[in-house]
């Protein structure tokens, strides 16, 4: 043990929370900071070229489909959903899930914040949490109260000027609802153009916008394809992690913290490897129990989506786009110069809105696509279709994860309870009605077609369910399972400095913390906790702008 090696943190995983906490604390040249990541690089070579399927943003299928740089984790078949194992894919690379997202740069609603105040998560309120957004933005229409303009992280609209964009947004201010012009900032509700995180044609993962910059750091050391087994302890002291590399295994010390940061599954997962998690469970594996914590692995929340689908009586969707030859044609393209059809998501207009009255703030959320998504993406577009994924934001379903042994190599049990409550299926109900209704609103005369998902002979409530029961899949934002709260709150894992209840020198920083799931996507949310979390770590003040204004509806009379 003499020549092992040690750091004054050590950082399991290269994800969205990683890449953040990796560049913030390698800024104090004196402190020296190891980054674990179980994945590869996410460039060959160095080269973004060669690692297209990445860094294309129009190639984001490939990743969700490939298991070089996933995880790839199923979940339990779902008793409400016609007993369906759904597919889970989690970033297993630098950058982690942010290097196969859909590049959607969404933050939730201010309320989101201001409850998890109210759940324990003390000076996690809006106000403290828009500066930590504002720091890593830079968004490219520049900054203001709500926006930042000099962060790492760069955020822009989308360029293809797609005419059924324009129609879905014309369309919902038809049906009334109202255009926003910012959904990250002062008025969430309404539709209107989406950030994504992509600079110049390519995406810009929390690996190129923050750990790329830091690696020529004398004090940063980052390390691939390194699985980190088990969290080690003298007494209830973290004082180390061990982890095998090219099948050995290895052992590294932490002069100052552990910090996990793998995920909402990988984290506990290694917590309860580790001896951190309900005792009577970590014992039925033989696992010597350090502290016994039982709300590590529970408090699982998690979005679903499914599509709503309409066929397109003009050839302007990305049907053709999807022909070999053309996808050569914009492949090129974007590889000489980053620019076309490659170098969006297609994902560039949304919205938020409430599902009935007496809802504070927006629960339904809407991504545009003008193209036809089947199965992941893992089976290309049949017909010039465009769709709208939309789902609730706020379901009520919990679930948990435990272990499925103590092989750190096999993959937990994930039990989401997907529809498990009635209000759950309601929502999923009234999200599709209410999709349907902004498709038959006039903007969309000049370009629809026939229904093609649920299909014109899906209209009663029983077969507006079944279709959800039988169409709904994950929106990959699973979360929750080591939730920040108040030390005495039983459900909780870490206090409000990210520290975990019970130990020292072991924080967990990455979306697992969330003491509730936000409404919106998770990407944009975990880099604001890992940057807010580098503060508190080095020990700074935290930054705070009170009394942001938040649009309010004018009244909650009504669903709009």
């Amino acid at each position: 043990l003499l020549f092992t090696p040690s750091y004054s943190y050590v950082i399991v995983g290269a994800g969205s929370a990683g890449c953040v906490l990796a560049n913030r604390l390698s800024e104090d040249a004196h402190e020296s900071v190891l980054l674990l990541e179980a994945g590869p690089k996410d460039l060959w070579l160095g080269s973004k070229r060669l690692t297209w399927k990445i860094h294309m943003p129009a190639a984001l299928t490939y990743n969700l489909c490939d298991d070089k740089v996933n995880w790839f984790y199923h979940t339990l078949p779902q008793a409400h959903m016609n007993n369906r194992v759904m597919y889970w894919p989690r970033g297993r690379v630098w950058g982690g899930s942010s290097s196969l997202n859909a590049m959607v740069y969404i933050r939730g609603h201010a309320e989101d914040y201001n409850r998890w105040q109210r759940e324990g998560a003390e000076g996690w309120d809006y106000d403290h949490c828009l500066p930590y957004f504002r720091k890593a933005q830079c968004h490219e229409l520049g900054e203001n109260r709500y926006r930042g303009g000099d962060g790492p992280l760069h955020v822009s609209r989308g360029k293809t000027n797609h005419p059924l964009h324009a129609a879905f947004i014309e369309a919902g201010q038809q049906a009334g609802y109202p255009f926003t012009d910012d959904m990250n900032g002062y008025q969430q509700e309404g539709l209107g153009w989406m950030d994504m995180t992509i600079n110049k044609g390519q995406r810009w993962s929390t690996a190129s916008a923050y750990l790329r910059p830091a690696l020529s750091r004398p004090n940063l050391q980052a390390e691939v394809r390194c699985l980190t087994t088990k969290i080690l302890f003298e007494g209830s002291r973290a004082v180390g992690v061990e982890y095998t590399q090219n099948g050995e295994s290895k052992k590294v010390f932490a002069e100052k913290e552990v910090i996990l940061s793998g995920g909402a599954i990988n984290s506990p997962q290694l917590l309860m490897l580790s001896g951190v998690g309900n005792a009577d469970d970590l014992k039925q594996h033989s696992i010597p129990v350090i502290q016994h914590l039982p709300g590590v692995g529970s408090n699982l929340q998690d979005h679903l989506e499914l599509y709503v689908q309409q066929q397109c009586t003009k050839p302007i969707t990305l049907y053709k786009a999807q022909k070999p030859f053309r996808m050569i044609k914009i492949g090129l393209e974007w590889l000489t110069m980053f620019t076309g059809y490659g170098a969006t998501a297609h994902l560039e207009s949304g919205g938020f809105i409430r599902s009935r009255p007496h809802v504070a703030h927006p629960d339904i959320q809407f991504h545009f696509l003008p193209s036809q998504v089947i199965d992941h993406g893992r089976v290309p577009s049949k017909i010039e279709a465009y769709q709208v994924h939309v789902g609730p934001m706020r379901s009520t379903s919990v679930g948990w994860m435990k272990l499925k042994s103590a092989n750190p190599l096999d993959h937990p049990i994930l039990q989401p309870n997907y529809l498990s409550t009635e209000i759950d299926v309601w929502e999923f109900r009234q999200s599709v009605k209410l999709s349907r209704e902004i498709f038959a609103q006039k903007a969309f005369d000049p370009f629809r077609g026939a229904e093609v998902q649920p299909g014109p002979q899906v209209q009663s409530d029983a077969d507006i369910d079944a279709f959800v029961r039988q169409k709904a899949d994950s929106a990959y934002h699973p979360s929750c399972t080591c939730k920040m709260g108040s030390p005495s709150d039983p459900a909780a894992v870490v206090d409000s400095s990210t520290r975990v209840l019970g130990l020292e020198r072991l924080r967990v920083v990455d979306a697992s913390i969330m003491p509730s799931v936000v409404s919106g996507n998770l990407n944009a949310p975990t880099i604001m906790m890992a940057e807010k979390a580098a503060d508190i770590i080095r020990g700074r003040p935290p930054l705070v702008d009170p009394g942001v204004p938040v649009y309010r509806p004018p009244t909650l009379e009504t669903q709009r």
